[in-house]
């Protein structure tokens, strides 16, 4: 089930979302998110939830792409999922809950940031009608090493 997350949430948001920042090059981001941290995203972006037998197990938010009046019709996204979700459709029903939300909130443009280490998320994002439009090298850092970054566009 796909629904707004809440406060409530921030807790198991934070968890996966650290999951990832700890063990993975998915995000090039190493500091791990405070529950505070989430729970203020909660409250100022646009974020769903996916759960399941009433345990949230994936999120998707999105938040505007550059600061600035002539951005504001474009946005990012931030898309994980706990292990256990992985594979089981819960990321293609978010994302394309979260496209839905932004179109209706007269969103134009919504971009992926997939890290190179991870030829999964360039898929899934192709999946969804996402374009490649560019590959920005060694912009991230992370593990002792430089990772590039595959800028991805859907025109919502």
């Amino acid at each position: 089930m796909i629904r707004t997350a809440e406060s409530d949430d921030a807790a198991a948001i934070s968890e996966i979302w650290n999951a990832a920042i700890r063990d993975t090059t998915i995000t090039f981001n190493p500091v791990e998110k405070t529950v505070a941290d989430v729970a203020d995203l909660i409250g100022t972006t646009p974020c769903l939830v996916w759960e399941q037998d009433a345990q949230v197990l994936g999120f998707a938010r999105y938040f505007q792409f550059r600061g600035g009046e002539g951005y504001r019709y474009t946005v990012e996204h931030t898309v994980m999922l706990h292990a256990r979700a992985q594979g089981r459709g819960a990321g293609r029903a978010l994302m394309n809950a979260l496209c839905d939300h932004a179109r209706q909130a007269d969103m134009h443009s919504m971009f992926a940031g997939c890290s190179a280490e991870n030829p999964g998320a360039v898929h899934f994002h192709a999946a969804l009608g996402f374009d490649t439009v560019a590959t920005l090298p060694q912009v991230g850092f992370k593990f002792g090493r430089w990772i590039d970054l595959v800028l991805m566009q859907k025109l919502l």
